[in-house]
């Protein structure tokens, strides 16, 4: 079992910043891919961004390419969201997942792919 718990939403105003985190516990995500996904009132649940198991390696969609920043610091078990120039329609619950496989290095784009979720964290940017 991987519980992870996200933290850092709020309210900001567009043109802010938020930084998201995601800790993990129970088994090891260190050696895991991670992803980042966010879904808004009556939309699908929409990828954001993902990062390889070390971290050499991350992807975006082009709605956040240049503004967003997926990191992670495998000692503290913790995966990061740093969103930048924020946009009122970034405004959604955001969520971590975690997907089982170890030391992949593979892209994973789609929620199908993740094994375990946090319970999500709301972010609301206003215009």
């Amino acid at each position: 079992q991987v519980q992870l718990v996200e933290s850092g939403g709020g309210l900001v105003q567009a043109g802010g910043s938020l930084r998201l985190s995601c800790a993990a516990s129970g088994r090891t995500h260190t050696s895991y891919p991670m992803g980042w996904f966010r879904q808004a009132p009556g939309k699908e649940r929409e990828f954001v961004a993902t990062i390889n198991w070390s971290g050499s390696r991350t992807n975006y969609p082009d709605s956040v390419k240049g503004r967003f920043t997926i990191s992670r610091d495998n000692a503290k078990n913790t995966v990061y969201l740093q969103m930048n120039s924020l946009k009122p329609e970034d405004t959604a619950v955001y969520y971590c997942a975690a997907r089982l496989q170890r030391y992949s290095d593979n892209y994973y784009l789609h929620p199908d792919d993740y094994d375990y979720w946090g319970q999500g964290t709301q972010v609301t940017v206003s215009s």
